[in-house]
């Protein structure tokens, strides 16, 4: 486990700083023991496939923001807490860029974001805000931002199987953005400050535009197309549409069905030829 335990630990555990000019003191303070890599990645992935409770969260405007309103498309929810001055502000504006790529690929509408603020007594609506405006997250359609009060934001965070905890005047935690589906079920978790984008889009793909329909609509059918066609490319780090793959999936159908029609008119032809032989009146009789 000695070098899992690492890769995992800095994939996931960030120690956030408090923002600059935060009071702060030169004193040596026993820290509390770590959080474990292991037992973390287990919790979180544990609360993968549970559906979130009918919580009330309060947003950056102190209006009431139900996770009911989510329902029906899926949700990116990125937890961090706004005194953070290196690892959070760092996810957040990788996370943007990221939502900025997916939506140009699935649409404006396909799914929303939430920055949820996971300390209770820090992370109020004038602290949103502050956090908003510094990380270009004001305007951008269906992104928003959020806090709790202490019992719904410890019964938020188990739904999100969330580990966190104080350590010498800062939070050591996971850092974690959690993907939750249309009924708001948690359907994936991503782990790291930069994340490939692969890792966010993909899910986002199954839960936007379906692995599968069985609906023959053209716009499931568009979606399904989509969903084949859409590729990564590692050379410009960007989502295309593969029309290479369109032509291969067009050229393919035609060749099935062009195929069928060959097979269909022998079959036709020998049944024809069946019939002859046969004749109105039963099998004709051979001369001797």
């Amino acid at each position: 486990m000695g070098c899992l335990s690492e890769v995992i630990r800095a994939a996931m555990l960030a120690l956030c700083l408090p923002a600059a000019g935060a009071a702060t003191t030169q004193t040596a303070m026993p820290r509390p023991e770590a959080l474990d890599a292991k037992a973390v990645y287990e919790t979180s992935q544990a609360a993968v496939g549970g559906r979130l409770g009918e919580h009330v969260l309060r947003d950056q405007n102190n209006a009431p923001l139900a996770l009911a309103e989510f329902r029906g498309r899926p949700l990116v929810i990125s937890l961090i807490f706004t005194s953070c001055s290196s690892i959070c502000p760092v996810t957040t504006e990788h996370l943007r860029d990221a939502v900025a790529d997916a939506r140009a690929v699935l649409g404006g509408a396909g799914f929303a974001v939430l920055t949820f603020g996971f300390d209770a007594r820090g992370d109020r609506p004038a602290q949103l805000k502050a956090f908003a405006s510094t990380h270009r997250l004001n305007g951008i359609a269906d992104w928003h931002l959020a806090s709790a009060d202490e019992a719904t934001t410890e019964a938020l965070l188990a739904d999100l199987g969330f580990s966190w905890r104080a350590a010498a005047g800062n939070l050591d935690h996971v850092t974690q953005t959690s993907i939750i589906d249309a009924e708001g079920r948690v359907y994936r978790q991503i782990y790291g400050e930069t994340f490939p984008l692969p890792v966010f889009m993909e899910p986002l793909k199954d839960l936007v535009l379906g692995r599968t329909t069985q609906s023959l609509a053209p716009e499931d059918l568009w979606n399904r197309l989509t969903f084949l066609c859409t590729v990564y490319n590692p050379l410009t780090r960007a989502y295309r549409f593969d029309y290479g793959i369109l032509f291969g999936i067009f050229f393919g159908a035609l060749s099935l069905i062009l195929v069928a029609v060959v097979i269909l008119r022998l079959w036709l032809e020998m049944r024809r030829a069946a019939r002859q032989r046969v004749g109105p009146t039963g099998p004709q009789a051979q001369p001797r």
